[in-house]
C-alpha cells in the first residue's frame, strides 16, 4: 500500500509580493514527513477567489489531504472560505455555533463585520483543535487554516495525529565520488528497486578542496526490508568509495 499524500494551498497576495514570508509551509513539509504522508504538491495563489476554487478542486481529487494556508480573517482580502463552497458547489451560511463563540469571546466588542469568519461552507466538519481558539473547518479531504505562523503551527499540530500513516523508513550513504561517475550504479538500483526512492545530492567543494564525500544517497521506502537490500546492493556495487557517516553531513 502506498503513501498518503498531501497538497498545500498557501494563499495571500503578501506572500507573492514579498511583504511576508511563508513558513506554513515548511512545517507541514517536516511534520507530514515525520507523519508517513507524502507532500506531493505546494501552490501559492494570490486573493483570487476563482482561481483558489480551481487549484481546490484539482488538489482534492488527487490528494488524501489537502491543506489551506491564509484567508480565513473578516476583511475584503479574506476568501478562502468562499473559494472552498464555489470549489464543491456548496452554499456559504453562518454556523451558529462558530457565531456563539465569537459573541461569547469578543462579547460587546464584537464588531458586525467579524461575524464574517462565522460564515463557513454548508457541508464543513469542525476539528476541534485548542482550547484558546477557533476549531478547524474541514470540507471534504480540504482542512482551512490560519495564515499566521503561530496559529496556524499550534492548530496543525492539535490535529496532526489524525493524519499519522505507516512511517517511511530511510538510509544514507556518504559517497567519495562525483555523480556522473556513480550514475550508472544508481540507475542498477532503481531498476532492481522500483519501490524504493533513491536520493542523490551532490555536495558543493571548491575545485581545489579534497571533500571527505562528495555525493550524500538517500534510500528510502515504507517497506523497511526493501531498503536494508537497496542499501545492501547500492554499498556492494559503490565498494571503496563509501565512506564512514559523517556527523555534519
Amino acid at each position: 500500500m502506498g503513501a498518503k499524500t498531501a497538497a498545500v494551498l498557501v494563499i495571500g497576495e503578501e506572500i507573492l509580493s514579498g511583504k511576508t514570508t511563508d513558513q506554513n509551509a515548511a512545517l507541514l513539509i517536516k511534520e507530514l514527513r515525520s507523519l508517513g504522508v507524502a507532500l506531493r504538491r505546494i501552490v501559492v495563489l494570490g486573493d483570487v477567489r476563482a482561481e483558489i476554487a480551481q487549484c481546490l478542486r484539482e488538489l482534492s481529487a488527487s490528494h488524501d489531504f489537502v491543506f489551506t494556508s491564509g484567508g480565513v480573517g473578516p476583511t475584503h482580502d479574506d476568501v478562502t472560505m468562499e473559494a472552498v463552497a464555489e470549489a464543491f458547489g456548496m452554499r456559504l451560511l453562518r454556523h451558529p455555533e462558530l457565531e456563539q463563540k465569537m459573541r461569547a469571546f469578543y462579547g460587546d466588542r464584537l464588531e458586525e463585520r467579524a461575524l464574517r469568519m462565522a460564515d463557513v461552507p454548508d457541508g464543513v466538519v469542525l476539528l476541534d483543535s485548542d482550547h484558546l481558539s477557533w476549531p478547524v473547518p474541514v470540507v471534504r479531504n480540504v482542512h482551512v487554516l490560519p495564515g499566521v505562523p503561530e496559529i496556524f503551527r499550534r492548530k496543525f499540530m492539535a490535529i496532526r495525529g489524525r493524519f499519522a500513516d505507516a512511517p517511511f523508513h530511510l538510509r544514507e550513504l556518504l559517497v567519495d565520488a562525483d555523480e556522473s561517475a556513480i550514475a550508472g550504479r544508481l540507475d542498477q538500483v532503481v531498476a532492481a528497486f522500483p519501490g524504493v526512492f533513491l536520493g542523490s545530492y551532490p555536495r558543493f567543494h571548491f575545485p581545489n578542496e579534497t571533500p571527505r564525500w562528495r555525493v550524500k544517497l538517500t534510500v528510502e521506502s515504507k517497506n523497511a526490508g526493501e531498503v536494508e537490500r537497496a542499501t545492501a546492493q547500492l554499498a556492494n556495487l559503490l565498494g571503496s568509495l563509501v565512506v564512514p557517516p559523517d556527523p555534519a553531513a
